[in-house]
């Protein structure tokens, strides 16, 4: 089972038990809509490719629904300001990603690590960096990884071979590298929450005495 649908089962199941329960508030996501998303990208990953033409395609569960998702966590974010960052961060990240990909060796097999973790532990790194919030950094990690997708494959537009947007590794990558940024988030928010809470604390204890 592919690495990408492992993990949303995973996530399936943690949501299901309320354990993501504060992070989807955050997101404005309710459970049931989450596992909508979850399912139908699954399943989207089994179905065949939508072609757009010149040997291009673009997978269902890869690629299509996971735009659809990141475009609407977007438009239902509050303010301006968290809408353009989202896009912006997306931007950014697919671009670094696109240009960390040249770098790596000509036959990126002989790496010691799985060039599909290096991507997404670097995608997941930026996209938490420049998304500053939870949504952000979910929207800039899977839509980064889709982006620097897209532009690999518009420069191979007209190969005989041809090429799928959201395919394969893409596929997993992008999971896992909006699962890191929102971890990430999750992880410092929490940190910073106790770090104040505990100054707070001790700050009311010196008033008292």
């Amino acid at each position: 089972m592919p690495v990408g649908v492992t993990l949303l089962l995973v996530l399936a199941v943690l949501i299901y038990f309320g354990l993501l329960q504060r992070i989807l508030d955050r997101m404005r996501l309710s459970d049931k809509m989450a596992l909508a998303f979850i399912g139908a990208m699954a399943v989207g990953t089994f179905l065949p490719n939508i072609p757009l033409g010149s040997g291009l395609s673009i997978n269902i569960g890869g690629g299509l629904i996971p735009i659809g998702l990141a475009v609407y966590l977007i438009a239902t974010a509050d303010e301006r300001e968290e809408k353009i960052r989202a896009i912006v961060a997306s931007l950014l990240t697919g671009l670094a990603v696109y240009a960390g990909g040249r770098l790596l060796p000509s036959e990126p097999e002989t790496m010691m690590v799985d060039p599909l973790i290096v991507f997404s532990i670097f995608a997941g790194l930026i996209a938490y960096i420049f998304g500053r919030s939870r949504r952000g950094a979910f929207v800039a990690g899977v839509m980064g990884i889709l982006i620097s997708d897209i532009i690999y494959a518009v420069g191979l537009a007209g190969q005989p071979a041809g090429t799928a947007i959201g395919g394969a590794g893409v596929f997993d990558a992008a999971i896992i590298s909006g699962v890191i940024g929102v971890a990430l988030c999750e992880l410092v928010g929490e940190t910073r929450e106790k770090l104040q809470g505990g100054t707070e604390k001790a700050d009311k204890e010196g008033d008292e005495r």
